[in-house]
């Protein structure tokens, strides 16, 4: 038995499948909008970031405490770095010289930046007041250190022969302009009085008849 095969070398039709269409995608006001918005903000950050580089400058710093009156050195203060500072006003370090030799018109606070508002040029003594300074022991000071500023109330204590009398007490106000210690162990207090209160003080300072009171600290 003959087994015969035929081989066909022709085309073959087939189905073709069509072209697949791709859908074009809609764009979305609100995403394009959040986009810009995005964009425009990290422009405004960086800007921003740029500006507060530029800002940086040397500042006056408090370097350690100062009391209401004392006088302003350089020791007192510490040039420091500062970015920014929006809202503030503090004195660049190039203008140290603008400052010291000033009072301070506030407690000074170490680590704080300084400013012109709060100094003064103004003295401690006022008009119609002059200047007095006692010795006193420690005894009759009312405090480990007084500072400038200290309104105090100089008391008249009794004579050594005073006789007990009843007898009103006589008080001067005053205000504390710097203190001394020397090594003999008084306390030297420098004073502003009125005028007219001054004879008597410094007759009863004569006598040893002086106490202080604190009545307000600065």
């Amino acid at each position: 038995m003959t087994l015969a095969t035929q081989h066909s070398t022709g085309p073959v039709d087939a189905p073709v499948a069509p072209p697949k269409v791709l859908r074009q995608r809609r764009t979305r006001p609100g995403l394009l909008g959040l986009a810009v918005l995005l964009i425009a903000l990290g422009g405004l950050g960086a800007a921003f970031a740029v500006t507060s580089v530029r800002a940086t400058g040397s500042y006056l710093a408090v370097a350690r405490p100062v009391e209401v009156g004392r006088v302003l050195g350089a020791d007192d203060l510490v040039p420091v770095q500062v970015a920014g500072g929006q809202g503030l006003a503090p004195v660049p370090a190039a203008r140290i010289r603008d400052v010291v030799g000033k009072r301070a018109a506030v407690s000074l606070v170490p680590g704080t930046l300084l400013t012109m508002g709060q100094l003064t040029e103004a003295p401690l003594l006022g008009p119609g007041q002059q200047q007095l300074s006692l010795g006193l022991p420690p005894s009759r000071v009312p405090a480990r250190k007084l500072h400038p500023g200290d309104k105090v109330l100089l008391v008249a204590t009794p004579a050594k022969n005073d006789d007990g009398a009843a007898r009103a007490t006589t008080r001067f106000p005053g205000t504390v302009i710097d203190t001394y210690t020397p090594k003999s162990g008084d306390v030297v207090v420098y004073l502003a009085l009125t005028t007219r209160d001054v004879p008597a003080v410094v007759a009863l300072a004569a006598q040893d008849r002086v106490a202080l009171v604190l009545t307000e600290a600065a």
